[in-house]
């Protein structure tokens, strides 16, 4: 049961920043195929849910917490030169490594994008950080840079 609950936090966590399953997936003993596997189901299911719901999810959640959300804020005027600068391929590129799932699930569908090449480029560029990320802490773990305990 612990780890059942173990692998349950460690997807909630992928589902909003896809650096956590590299990072503490060996904690808990999960082979790399199975962080890799996390990274990716977390990944894809913020994006999967933000792309869907990223509209009302705008118009009925976020207000909740933001009084008077202003039109053009300094974030929004940074999000909107992210897409303008790298497009499709660069924000779903950029998400898992800085703007977090939720974010650039969001940004993609606040500015239209297809939702096919949003699920096939965040699928694409999910793989590459995951295994990127897995392998590099593997070997990070290796030379002793990160202790495992």
């Amino acid at each position: 049961m612990e780890e059942v609950l173990a692998y349950i936090g460690i997807f909630l966590l992928a589902c909003l920043k896809s650096i956590f399953p590299p990072v503490l997936g060996p904690q808990v003993g999960m082979t790399n195929l199975e962080i890799i596997l996390i990274t990716l189901a977390g990944l894809m299911t913020s994006v999967t849910l933000f792309t869907f719901l990223g509209e009302k999810i705008k118009r009925h959640v976020i207000p909740v917490f933001v009084k008077n959300p202003k039109k053009f804020s300094p974030k929004s005027r940074r999000m909107v030169r992210i897409w303008k600068k790298y497009g499709i391929v660069g924000v779903c590129f950029l998400t898992p490594l800085i703007l977090s799932p939720p974010g650039g699930a969001l940004l993609v569908s606040s500015v239209g994008a297809p939702r096919k090449q949003v699920f096939f480029y965040m699928l694409l560029f999910g793989i590459m950080w995951s295994v990127v990320w897995t392998y590099s802490v593997d070997w990070l773990m290796d030379i002793g840079l990160v202790n495992s305990h």
